[in-house]
């Protein structure tokens, strides 16, 4: 037998033995079974840059209630983990971590600075893998893998040249998201738009030999050193008869075509467009159509190049705006300027505005790829969990456009292209040449660019196993089962991984995909360490214990809702876990006989009473919803339906209603007690452990048999048709409320709890009856009463306050309880008190200035007292009005 329970609950006594305890044994581990059905997840990899979060935390609890209790329903279960090696994150990092010693990346040369970025990662990457041990996590730590291992990286490799040979991947210049932050292209979905107060700026484009000039307006004046053109709507006639003529680009002297494209919004500014083929994509699709010229006018960090006049060249592009304007003032091209709000594309990682670029970079065709991935939501192949994504991942696979899948980074997946230096011939392979295929010339050069994170992400599923290799794992192991991730990367993981599973494998990679909510503070914000509302989850679980975190953040994580967080979430969390500690050590304190297989056999127990059979049919009914809710991934709701058995029914009410038993009975009573007790808390502890599982690992050795498991791998509970019992649990809740009822009125005329008092009670049947004498030793102790008087003709007891439960009359004597003059006389007091304070905030919300100027949270604070005395208010007038008629 395990040692006893502690009379205080300490997690921290608790937690990493049983953690340690748990690796000892290789329980997280798994290989492939045949004689058992396979349940896997694949841990959505944090960037190897990364520290826990209330992200993670949500994300990762979710997904080892998930494991934890498929493992328990005997599945052979597998959560494989890892982490992405986060291209420009990583290669940020070493690049501030260089400039501290004062050199830059290309100052070592590539080599030297992937050096450099190993270092940094084997000694900083990866915290957050030890960060998520502590928070329970029970990974298959054997399976880790980093997506730039030797495997992992030979993976991404194979993938790009069979795409490349089946005429998905190209190369080819055009426009792309620029990120001048860190110099490279980005994909769209790495694009974030914000709004920002802006100008709509009018110049004026004279036409060649003419007074006259077009008006165009931008809010990007910087690119018409640039233009190449100036583009009208065929049908306007305002511009008709200049279509086919030239306007003399300001500053710049070059003569510009003025042509037609429907394309043009008559009604938007002047009707007139400046295009810039290379630096804007509708630009660009214009300069296309109308074989302009195009002209890049930037450097990759977005200063301006030699293709500008000389006094521009090396000006920064916003430097550049406020020049050029000036000039444009200055000679007097400059029509007005109109106040103008509109949304500017962010690079996410760089955090500055993106630049439409013209560059050679290397893509991949999406049409054919889409189509299975799009065609295995709609049809229910893959479900989304809530399902309202679908329709989001719909309209984007809908409306995808080519993928840009290169980066201009050196921390990555080096593009496998070779080029020969001499003839000019291109090798794609995962090997490198030792010379060219065509002229045997030696050493073609490899592509400087990297692929994008996610096109080695999208093979997770995969390439954590031995993919493309012939794998038992894989075959095993795929398609996984459920996903857990965060909606924002529904595109740049999801859809991906989905295309990736059906191109490699012909299959999809997962069944579910549960999408996590944004977790927000009290105020709605997200968090951030910028408004210094995102607590540490470590110091989080040294404060309240991981299994209160788990717990806590689960029973305020609804589907498809926002999460509002406060640290009060987890003080509830904590009282919860306390609160099992308690029952348990209670329950183990009254057990004297040591537990054997007969205490848990229901065909052993003798004289079963109302309360047994009450318990035993909510086991039943919450065994069900549990598991039922954990199906339909109902997170919050399973965390509640556990709340509500375990703290309410089982604690609050069973075990009170045992005492007398406990106490009082004879020893058969005491011992069917006892095995009911246990035998319920130890299906508690089943359900429990996937969200707590420290502490209900600890209590499982108080409760489990000699040759049973530990409680990670011991089997998840049945319920059982025996314990079947509607009438007794509706019996059961009648007398519940009964007891309320006189609890109720006991706090509403402020019996002393120390008094004890008489009930008498005017049942409505026979039945009701018929319980009250049954239970009446168990009502007696739970409401402290020691003379109680049913019958279906009792009269109503003079100085008695009332009560009424399912149209049985209960009355309480108060004579000789009670002073029944000071009773009036605190009550009018505290009825003065309530409605000054009442008053107080009335007033205050009808001050429109204090209303308008407060912050949010101290009016609701306002309101939500303006309710708290209203309601006070009502039941202490009501509770006086009662001792006035008594």
């Amino acid at each position: 037998m395990a040692e006893e329970l502690s009379k205080r609950y300490d997690a921290s006594s608790i937690e990493d033995k049983w953690y340690q305890h748990w690796l000892d044994k290789n329980y997280f581990h798994s290989e492939p079974n045949p004689e058992k059905e396979p349940y896997t997840i694949v841990i959505p990899p944090p960037n190897v840059t990364g520290i826990l979060t209330l992200g993670h935390v949500l994300n990762n609890t979710m997904q080892d209630i998930l494991i934890r209790w498929r493992r328990m329903q005997g599945r052979e279960a597998c959560w494989i983990p890892g982490t992405d090696h986060a291209s420009i994150a990583t290669e940020t990092k070493v690049v501030s971590l260089l400039r501290e010693k004062g050199l830059t990346k290309h100052e070592i040369g590539r080599d030297e600075f992937l050096k450099h970025a190993v270092e940094w990662k084997d000694k900083y990457g990866g915290i957050i893998i030890e960060q998520l041990k502590k928070l329970g996590a029970s990974c298959d730590w054997e399976r880790e893998r980093f997506t730039m291992d030797a495997g992992y990286y030979k993976a991404v490799l194979h993938a790009f040249v069979e795409l490349y040979e089946a005429g998905y991947i190209y190369r080819g210049k055009r426009l792309v998201n620029w990120c001048p932050a860190t110099q490279s292209a980005i994909s769209d979905e790495e694009v974030i738009y914000q709004e920002r107060n802006s100008h709509l700026w009018y110049m004026r484009y004279p036409i060649k030999d003419s007074d006259e000039y077009l008006v165009v307006a931008t809010t990007r004046p910087e690119t018409m050193l640039g233009d190449t053109g100036v583009a009208v709507h065929p049908e306007d006639k305002r511009y008709k008869h200049l279509i086919g003529k030239h306007v003399i680009l300001p500053l710049v002297g070059r003569e510009i075509p003025i042509f037609a494209d429907e394309y043009v919004d008559k009604d938007f500014g002047t009707g007139c467009v400046k295009v810039t083929p290379s630096h804007d994509p509708n630009d660009w699709e214009m300069g296309l159509r109308h074989k302009l010229e195009f002209i890049n006018i930037f450097n990759e960090d977005a200063s301006l190049n030699n293709h500008v006049p000389g006094h521009f060249i090396g000006l920064d592009r916003f430097e550049a705006r406020e020049v050029i304007i000036e000039q444009l003032q200055e000679l007097g091209l400059m029509e007005k300027i109109e106040e103008y709000v509109h949304k500017v594309g962010y690079s996410e990682r760089g955090n500055v505005p993106i630049e439409p670029y013209a560059s050679e970079q290397w893509f991949m065709n999406m049409t054919e790829l889409v189509k299975p991935a799009l065609a295995a939501v709609r049809d229910d192949k893959i479900k989304f969990h809530p399902g309202h994504w679908t329709k989001t991942y719909e309209h984007w696979m809908s409306n995808i456009r080519d993928w840009c899948i290169s980066r201009q980074l050196w921390w990555g997946h080096r593009i496998p292209a070779y080029t020969c230096q001499e003839c000019g011939e291109m090798m794609v392979q995962v090997e490198a040449p030792s010379e060219c295929r065509k002229c045997h010339s030696e050493a073609p050069k490899q592509d400087e660019d990297v692929l994008d994170t996610w096109a080695s992400s999208w093979l997770w599923p995969l390439a954590v196993h031995k993919w493309p290799e012939e794998d038992e794992d894989l075959d095993y192991y795929y398609p996984t089962n459920d996903l857990v991730t965060a909606p924002d990367i529904i595109f740049f993981w999801v859809a991906r991984m989905i295309m990736a599973g059906y191109e490699f494998k012909g299959d999809i990679p997962f069944e579910n995909v549960y999408f996590t909510s944004i977790i927000r503070d009290s105020k709605g914000r997200k968090m951030s360490k910028s408004l210094g509302n995102s607590p540490d989850p470590l110091d989080l679980i040294k404060k309240y214990g991981a299994d209160a975190l788990r717990y806590g953040v689960m029973l305020i994580a609804p589907k498809g809702q926002d999460i509002l967080f406060t640290e009060e979430r987890l003080d509830v969390a904590r009282n919860f876990m306390n609160k099992v500690w308690n029952a348990s050590r209670f329950v183990l304190m009254n057990k004297d006989f040591d537990l054997t297989a007969e205490h848990l056999n229901p065909d052993k127990w003798q004289d079963l009473e109302l309360a047994d059979h009450w318990i035993l049919h909510r086991l039943n009914v919450t065994i069900e919803r549990v598991t039922k809710l954990l199906e339909d991934f109902s997170f919050d709701e399973t965390a509640r339906a556990l709340w509500d058995f375990i703290w309410n029914d089982f604690c609050d009410w069973y075990i009170e209603m045992i005492k007398i038993r406990l106490y009082d009975g004879t020893a058969a009573q005491k011992q069917t007690a006892m095995s009911v007790a246990i035998y319920v808390l130890r299906d508690v502890m089943k359900m429990l452990h996937p969200y707590a599982p420290f502490i209900s690992e600890e209590i499982w050795q108080q409760v489990k048999l000699p040759d049973e498991p530990d409680l990670i791998i011991t089997s998840w509970p049945k319920s059982n048709t025996r314990f079947h019992a509607p009438k007794e649990a509706k019996q059961t809740d009648f007398l519940k409320k009964v007891i309320t009822a006189v609890r109720t009125v006991r706090s509403e005329m402020n019996v002393p709890p120390s008094h004890t008092i008489k009930v008498v009670g005017r049942v409505h049947s026979k039945v009701q009856l018929d319980i009250l004498t049954r239970t009446q030793a168990t009502i007696g102790k739970l409401i402290r009463s020691e003379e109680m008087t049913f019958g279906l003709d009792i009269v109503k007891p003079e100085f008695s306050a009332s009560a009424m439960v399912e149209k049985m009359e209960l009355f309480i004597p108060l004579e000789g309880i009670i002073d029944l003059e000071k009773e009036v006389q605190r009550l009018e007091k505290e009825i003065a008190t309530t409605k000054g304070l009442l008053k107080s905030v009335e007033a205050k919300l009808a001050n429109k200035n204090f209303v308008d100027r407060a912050p949010d949270e101290v009016v609701i604070k306002e309101k939500d007292k303006l309710e708290h005395y209203s309601e006070s208010l009502k039941k202490l007038e009501a509770h006086l009005e009662t001792m006035k008629a008594l």
